[in-house]
């Protein structure tokens, strides 16, 4: 059995006991009685880290409640609420204990771990109800902004049925606190939410709800911080195509074959395209190249970018209507009615995908720069994934219409770039970070700008020395790099191929590092 607990605070009793293991460096001081056997590390963070530990040694018995029973985690500068049998405050490096005289514990509070425990969802409506406020940091309750994010969060979650049942508990709570009047008011909330009464409202995402347009909060944060990323990177140059409307189809190609071999398929294309081969055992995958090959290849439909949100929805399903057309299983040009996902990320909800695209269109409209868009355009459709498949490929398109429109040059994501572009894409999406997909995304219009796409075969010959064909993971595994391309790589090749001069190069290895 170990000496020490791994936390402890001193006391009359054990006090010499304390002191001769500091000596001994065996504890080590953390602040106020607060005594530890970690001899290592931040005090601060050792703290954060164990936070509901702590707690439970300086109020034990006690009660996580008001702002803290709502976000399960310390306020931003480090305040932890908590109802006890006496008010006190313990102030610890980063974060400080809050305790008010009160009831400690009504039916549906639950216990987090020995001796703490937490306030019921119900009883945290109730009580955050109450207004407070704070000399200095954040106040006690949450506002009532962050109240009715709250509860529309618990409906998006827990459906009409379950907020209901939180609406009993919160009645019953408030009888029991003797804030029956708070109940009341959180009723009134509820009932606009469920549309059977006409609360006003402060929360633009219960707004939205209660008028019939949900939308996903968390997403249009993202896209948000998209914003502010791509403003913060500064006015870009633009990059003036210099694709003749005769080479269009050249680079609809390759953009039709690498925005397909990022969703999975891979065999030779070109006699798809150009001939108009149907492989008889995968009819469906090249129905998908075909129809994204229709659709970035009509220069027309390409220079069309939405004015209004009507029109951005319009284009939506018409195009995605034509990539799909060899799918009708999977619904083409409307929306989905079944959530999907990708590994660990859930996309939007179907009853979301409407208002998150129409909140995200409304921030893509404060955007300048043909680029900007683009990239945020792409973003905006991959997130909400508002399809039952094809949502990939619509992006990208939906991208390249942004660049298609003012005269830019169009983006391509190579195979050996695949990995860059899904990493910064998951980057984005997980963690809000957007300086890699605004670069990636750079970086690939520099190199589609770099090359002649005059002749298909000099434009294959060129792709293929840059590592353009290289299989993500054998570039990953050999150190193959997508370049930018030089001018010997415009030089004529004796290895040039034959014929329509498609197959082999894009079956064939990389020529350089």
């Amino acid at each position: 059995m170990a000496e020490f607990p791994d936390f402890l605070l001193s006391t009359t009793e054990n006090s010499l006991r304390v002191s001769r293991a500091v000596a001994a460096n065996k504890l080590r001081p953390l602040g106020n009685r607060l005594h530890t056997t970690h001899l290592r590390g931040d005090p601060s963070d050792l703290i954060r880290q164990n936070v509901w530990k702590i707690a439970a040694l300086y109020f034990p018995g006690g009660l996580v409640a008001d702002r803290t029973a709502f976000e399960m985690k310390p306020a931003q500068d480090g305040r932890v609420f908590l109802v006890a049998d006496t008010k006190r405050s313990v102030e610890l490096p980063g974060i400080s204990f809050h305790a008010r005289a009160g009831t400690v514990r009504i039916a549906g509070d639950f216990p987090m771990r020995d001796g703490l425990y937490c306030s019921s969802r119900a009883r945290a409506f109730v009580e955050n109800m109450r207004p407070s406020r704070a000399r200095s940091g954040v106040a006690r309750t949450a506002s009532r902004l962050k109240i009715e994010e709250q509860l529309t969060k618990y409906l998006r979650s827990n459906g009409e049925d379950g907020l209901n049942h939180l609406r009993d508990q919160i009645r019953d709570a408030g009888k029991l606190l003797g804030l029956s009047d708070d109940a009341a008011e959180l009723d009134g909330m509820i009932s606009t939410l469920l549309g059977t009464r006409d609360v006003v409202l402060t929360a633009p995402s219960a707004i939205a709800f209660a008028s019939g347009t949900p939308f996903d909060t968390n997403r249009v944060k993202l896209f948000e911080a998209l914003h502010d990323g791509l403003r913060g990177m500064g006015p870009q140059l633009p990059r003036t195509s210099r694709i003749a409307a005769s080479e269009v189809v050249n680079f609809a190609f390759f953009e039709a074959y690498f925005s397909n071999f990022i969703e999975g398929t891979e065999f030779e294309v070109e006699n798809i395209i150009f001939n108009g081969t149907i492989p008889d055992e995968r009819p469906a995958d090249a129905h998908d190249i075909l129809g994204t090959f229709a659709v970035v290849s009509d220069p027309k439909d390409m220079g069309r970018v939405p004015t209004d949100f009507e029109e951005f929805r319009e284009l939506l399903k018409r195009r995605h209507a034509e990539i799909m057309e060899g799918r009708p299983g999977k619904r083409p040009g409307e929306f989905k009615t079944v959530g999907n996902k990708t590994g660990s990320t859930t996309f939007v909800r179907p009853e979301e995908v409407a208002g998150t695209l129409q909140r995200g269109f409304q921030i893509y409209q404060r955007l300048d720069t043909p680029l900007d868009r683009a990239i945020f355009m792409m973003f905006l459709v991959a997130e909400v994934h508002p399809f039952a498949d094809g949502n990939g490929r619509l992006a990208r398109v939906m991208m390249n219409a942004e660049l298609s429109g003012p005269g830019e040059t169009r983006i391509i994501i190579p195979t050996v770039f695949r990995s860059n572009y899904l990493e910064s894409l998951r980057l984005m999406s997980n963690h809000g970070v957007p300086d890699a997909l605004i670069r990636t995304l750079d970086f690939a219009q520099r190199y589609a700008h770099a090359i002649e796409w005059s002749s298909l075969p000099r434009a294959i010959s060129v792709l293929r020395k840059t590592n353009a064909f290289v299989l993500p993971e054998v570039g990953d595994r050999e150190g193959y790099r997508l370049r930018l391309p030089r001018a010997v790589d415009f030089e004529d090749d004796d290895d040039n191929d034959g014929g329509d001069g498609t197959g082999g190069a894009m079956a064939g290895g990389p020529r350089r590092r």
